[in-house]
C-alpha cells in the first residue's frame, strides 16, 4: 500500500498535469527540413530545451524527490520509454510495471504519479505536448520570486479530462526562452497555490532539463536525480 499512498500525497500536495498526451505527433516532422518556420512562444521555450532530440529518446530514467524542512518526504524512480509508453515505477519496496495505454486500478494510481512526476521534468516540452489548454503571453510581468522584469506564459487546462483538470499554470522567462520560475495555480484560481523556482539546468543527451525547484524560503524543494537518457 505504500505505492498508493505516496501516489495519493504527491496528487494533493504537489501538482499534476492535466491533459497527458504521448508526445508522437511532435515528433514526425520537427526540423525535418532546413526551413525555419515561425513558432508560437510555447514552441520557442520548448525548441530552446531541446525538443528536437526528443525524437531520438527510447528511454529515459528519473527520480523524483521532494524535501520539506530538510527531511525528505517523498522519492519514486520511473524507467520510461515513450516510443512504446512502458512505464516502471519504483518506490520503495514497490515496483509497478504497465503500459500507459492498458491501465488497471493499480496502475492507474501509478500512472497519476507518473504524469505528475514527468510534468515536473518536462515542463517546456508538455507546453506543445498537451492538448485542450489555453494559452496566453504577456511580454512585460514581473517574476514573484526574483522580482525581476520578464515575460510570462500561462497555461491553463480544460476543466475535462486528465487527473486533475482546470489548473493554470505560469511560466517566467526571458528573452533566452529559458523558464526561471513558475506559478501553480490550483483550478486556475487567482491566488497562487505553489510558486518554486527553474534551476541546476544540466544538459541529458540534448535535453535542457531544470532538476531543481524550491520555493522561496527553501523549507519545499523538488529536484531530480538518476536523470539517463537512452537513444
Amino acid at each position: 500500500m505504500k505505492t498508493i499512498y505516496l501516489v495519493a500525497f504527491l496528487c494533493t500536495f504537489i501538482m499534476s498535469c492535466k491533459n497527458d498526451t504521448t508526445p508522437t505527433k511532435e515528433t514526425a516532422t520537427e526540423e525535418a527540413t532546413e526551413v525555419q518556420k515561425e513558432r508560437t512562444e510555447a514552441e520557442q521555450i520548448a525548441y530552446k530545451n531541446g525538443l528536437k532530440h526528443w525524437k531520438d529518446v527510447s528511454q529515459i530514467d528519473f527520480t523524483f524527490n521532494v524535501d520539506r524542512g530538510g527531511k525528505n518526504v517523498a522519492k519514486r524512480s520511473w524507467s520510461w520509454k515513450p516510443k512504446t509508453n512502458e512505464v516502471t515505477m519504483t518506490s520503495g519496496d514497490n515496483v509497478v510495471s504497465y503500459n500507459r495505454a492498458s491501465l488497471d486500478s493499480i496502475s492507474r494510481q501509478a500512472d497519476q504519479g507518473f504524469v505528475n512526476d514527468k510534468f515536473w521534468l518536462l515542463a517546456p516540452f508538455q507546453l506543445v505536448w498537451d492538448e485542450g489548454t489555453n494559452i496566453t503571453v504577456q511580454d512585460t510581468a514581473t517574476a514573484p520570486l526574483s522580482q525581476k522584469r520578464t515575460k510570462k506564459l500561462t497555461i491553463v487546462y480544460g476543466t475535462e479530462g486528465g487527473y486533475t483538470p482546470g489548473d493554470a499554470y505560469d511560466f517566467y522567462y526571458d528573452e533566452d526562452y529559458i523558464v526561471d520560475e513558475w506559478v501553480y495555480r490550483r483550478a486556475n484560481t487567482p491566488e497562487p497555490s505553489m510558486i518554486t523556482t527553474f534551476s541546476d539546468y544540466q544538459d541529458f543527451g540534448g535535453l535542457n532539463i531544470a532538476t531543481s525547484h524550491s520555493d522561496k524560503e527553501g523549507s519545499f524543494k523538488l529536484y531530480f536525480t538518476d536523470i539517463k537518457v537512452v537513444k
